[in-house]
This record gives C-alpha cells, structure tokens and sequence, in this order.
C-alpha cells in the first residue's frame, strides 16, 4: 500500500463526498483553494493509491480518467460529526434519499486490526470474569443491567425519567409523578424485549425477518404504533434524509440486511451492521433505533458476546454519529462509540 499523508487523503475524500466524480485536475484544484502545495503528480499517486486501497473507483481512461467514491470509500470516510451536524440540514452535502447500493455492498473489513484486538481483549476479560459467577450474583447483575439499558436506550428517544425513577418503575412498579403514561410503557417494553431476547438468544444466530418484528412488536406495545412494515412515509428530525417509502422496497431492504449480517464473518461486524442498517432503513412506523439497539444486543447475545447498556453514552454524541450515517454513510462515528461501549460493558457487567 502506498504511503499516502492523512491531511491529503482525507481532503481528497471529503471532495468526493461533495461530488459525484472528479479528475485530478479538479481535485487538485479543490486542494489548492485549502492553501495546499500538493503537486498533481502527488495527487495522481494519492488517487491511484486510494483507489488499490478500494476507497475510489476509477471512471474512463486516458486523458478522460475521472474517479468517484466508492462504497468503502463513504463507509470508511473519517467525519467529525459535530462539525457536520452543526451545519444547517439544507446546507449539508449527505445523500437525500435511501443509497440501494450501501447495505448489499459491506462485503469489506469494518474493523482495524487494532479495533479488533481491543474488543478480542475486552471480551476475554469478560469471559474471565462471569466465569463461575454464582446464580445470584448473576441475577443481580442482569437486574442491573436491564435498569441501565432501560433507561438510556429511552433516554436516546427523549424519555425524560431518571436513572434512579426508571429503578423504581423496574423494581417497584412505581411511576414517577409528573410524568406521561408512555414513557413509563416505553421503559417497561425494553426490559419485555431485553427479557425475549436473552431467553431466545441462540435462536439470533440467524434470526429472521419475523424475529425482527417480534422485538419490534414489544417495544411498541401499548404505544400506539402499528406493527410490521411500514406503508407510509417517515421523516427525520433536523436530517435531510428521507428513508423509502414503498413497503415493498423497504421488506427488500430488511432481507438485504439480513443477507449482509449472515454473510459477515466477524460477529462484532455482525452487530455494528444491525445497529446501523435498521436505523437506516427506518422499515417501521416508529421504534426502529431501539429496535435496532435491540437487536444489536441479540446478536452479541448469540455469539456468547457481552450486550451494551449505552450507560455512559452521551445522547447527542450517538444521535450525530447516527446522522452521519444516515446522510454520509460513514460508520466511523458510531464504531467508535460501539468499541468504547462494549469495553464499558465488559469492564461493568457481569451477565
């Protein structure tokens, strides 16, 4: 692989996330205006290199040889979300609409070697530490772990109970004053679904789009949302994005998730792709991110791995990151709270 500067490389991409395609000429231009002295023939080394590295594809030939990013080009893109997410939605540079070439084309690594190693040690140390952990203690722990799960995954969707008021309405059956109705029934459905799916996780090794809906279907319970695919057309606060609207395309989509999950080798690959996928698609009515937070912990589940609380997640920090796939559809924002979080679980639970 050739050695290409990171400041070159990443402006080189971020250009083609502002355009459909480009030449050299134009890029080099592009990096001129940036008060950069790359020449073009450096800039013509750094497209050749990105594109062995299959972060471009290469259009035409000859004097007409024009690039355009590819799939693990967008997926790979290093963004800082914060920057990105404080631009105004019609001022962003995202995709619009759904990208029917994004999900049935991750056929790539998503994670480094060194990404990979962190979570292989985090995971060994779990496995050490649940190892012999006596019945009650493990009840305790998944007691636990259900409140923090509980309480930040509806957290995420604006629920506005405490921590310590979500311990009560779990423990106790106690709601907290001054509170609505729906948050109480919001809380109590994701220790229903969490409850489903640890009983049922061997089922998840290769779950099915009717085991998509069965989680779906107890976390909206009682919350006025209607079950199953959508028919209609869903907007996305404060994003540009607009996900399919035709339930035909959007019950194609599932199966292309699914079909890309099963033919994922890395398990930890596995739940980062169900995390991202059902948030993109959006195929029900409402839920889809906490069903997709759901499912991302059946996963894990599944393949003896720990399941995330979000605990010590910071909500807007997860809704950019989520953003940015939506509309640049780059994974590295919520990879690396995905890493960060399952070492947080690994190091504070024991399931």
């Amino acid at each position: 692989m050739q050695n290409i500067k990171i400041n070159n490389k990443e402006k080189i991409i971020d250009f083609f996330l502002r355009n459909s395609s480009g030449k050299s000429s134009e890029i080099h231009a592009f990096l001129k205006q940036q008060d950069s002295t790359v020449s073009l023939v450096t800039i013509k080394r750094s497209l050749s290199a990105l594109s062995k590295q299959g972060l471009l594809n290469i259009l035409g030939t000859g004097p007409a040889t024009s690039y355009e990013i590819s799939i693990k080009g967008r997926v790979m893109a290093t963004i800082d979300p914060k920057a990105y997410c404080a631009l105004e939605p019609d001022k962003r540079y995202g995709f619009d609409n759904y990208n029917f070439n994004l999900i049935k084309n991750i056929t790539f690594n998503l994670f480094t070697e060194s990404e990979v190693q962190r979570l292989e040690s985090a995971t060994a140390a779990y496995k050490e530490k649940i190892n012999g952990l006596s019945n009650t203690l493990h009840e305790k722990e998944l007691e636990r772990f259900v409140i923090e799960l509980s309480w930040k995954s509806s957290k995420i969707e604006g629920n506005t109970y405490t921590l310590l008021d979500t311990e009560k309405l779990i423990v106790n059956g106690i709601e907290a004053p001054n509170r609505s109705k729906k948050e109480a029934i919001m809380i109590l459905n994701h220790k229903k679904a969490f409850s489903y799916i640890y009983e049922n996780h061997v089922s998840f090794k290769n779950f099915s789009k009717k085991d998509l809906e069965e989680v779906h279907s107890l976390l909206i319970k009682d919350l006025d949302v209607s079950r199953n695919i959508r028919e209609k057309q869903v907007g996305i606060i404060g994003s540009r994005y607009m996900p399919l609207d035709n339930k035909y395309q959007l019950s194609e989509a599932v199966d292309d998730l699914i079909k890309c999950v099963r033919n994922t080798e890395s398990d930890y690959a596995k739940a980062l792709i169900i995390l991202l996928g059902l948030s993109y698609i959006q195929p029900f009515e409402d839920g889809n991110k906490r069903t997709a937070r759901l499912m991302t912990n059946a996963i894990l589940l599944a393949h003896g791995l720990s399941p995330l609380s979000y605990r010590n997640v910071d909500e807007e920090d997860y809704r950019e990151a989520i953003l940015v796939f939506y509309e640049i559809n780059s994974i590295i924002p919520i990879k690396k709270i995905f890493i960060e979080q399952y070492e947080f679980a690994t190091k504070n639970y024991s399931l």
